[in-house]
């Protein structure tokens, strides 16, 4: 029985919608009063557990899915939450108090202080540049796969200019603009929590506005600063989006099917944020 059919056993009378497919699939259920909620099915107990652990340390914070149930069905587990909106900050139109508001968002999980992890003092910035430095000699390998040229990973590896951060806080470390969902009355939610951990602020807010900066335009990059209040210079980000730019190229390398699909534009952030 896939995650499609449990959900059909489960709610036989309901609409079942698929929003999202991957290694955990999500879907919009909605009941026959019209009431609407998101079950998100996971393909391990693990990936439950730590997304739910991460929402119940974040519980009653603004701009955090709310848990109704959790349970698991034909040995699929599951969480049911509040529908959080149809629309996400990648395929609305731009609406700079929308994306003010997400800046806040991020910023109010940020100062929670919430027990998100196990992992006693989190990710700090002593292991960031470690795994930076690491991923670097591991690009090396698939260097020829990825078309890196050489000189870039040179020059990326000799540079001294790694990525600082500050006391490590509840992170999302996946702040995209489509995990930002809104509602009709624009309120914002901030999903996928399944790689949640304590981290540097500058791991969120850095991936934030590459990506927003990436896949929108720079002017939704700044009014999400605006919205979170940064108080660090932003130069301090560009080592960082050189650490994500790393990573991601790293798990490009490393997926399974081996179709890696265009990474011109990675690698030219990569190089730009090095230089």
């Amino acid at each position: 029985m896939d995650a499609a059919q449990m959900l059909a056993m489960l709610a036989p009378t309901a609409t079942i919608r698929e929003l999202a497919a991957g290694s955990s699939r999500v879907f919009r259920i909605i009941e026959e009063s019209g009431r609407s909620s998101i079950v998100k099915v996971y393909s391990s107990a693990p990936r439950e557990r730590r997304e739910r652990h991460a929402l119940d340390a974040l519980a009653g914070i603004p701009g955090v899915p709310k848990v109704y149930e959790r349970g698991t069905t034909e040995n699929l587990p599951w969480l049911r939450m509040k529908d959080a909106g149809s629309w996400n900050l990648a395929n609305l139109p731009v609406n700079q108090d929308i994306i003010n508001k997400a800046g806040a968002v991020l910023r109010g999980i940020h100062d929670s202080e919430a027990s998100i992890t196990n992992l006693e003092g989190g990710l700090d910035e002593e292991y960031v540049q470690s795994h930076y430095l690491a991923t670097l000699d591991r690009l090396e390998r698939f260097r020829r796969r990825l078309n890196l040229p050489a000189e870039v990973l040179a020059a990326a590896k000799k540079s001294e200019n790694l990525p600082q951060g500050s006391f490590p806080v509840p992170s999302h470390t996946r702040a995209y603009p489509s995990s930002f969902i809104v509602d009709d009355y624009g309120n914002v939610t901030l999903v996928g929590w399944a790689h949640a951990t304590l981290a540097p602020p500058e791991w969120d807010l850095s991936m934030a506005t590459w990506k927003f900066t990436r896949d929108i335009g720079p002017e939704t990059a700044r009014a999400l600063w605006e919205g979170y209040g940064a108080s660090f210079p932003q130069h301090r980000l560009k080592p960082w989006i050189a650490y994500h730019a790393a990573n991601l190229m790293m798990e490009a390398a490393e997926s399974r099917d081996g179709r890696l699909g265009d990474l011109s534009s990675l690698i030219a952030d990569f190089q730009a944020a090095i230089r």
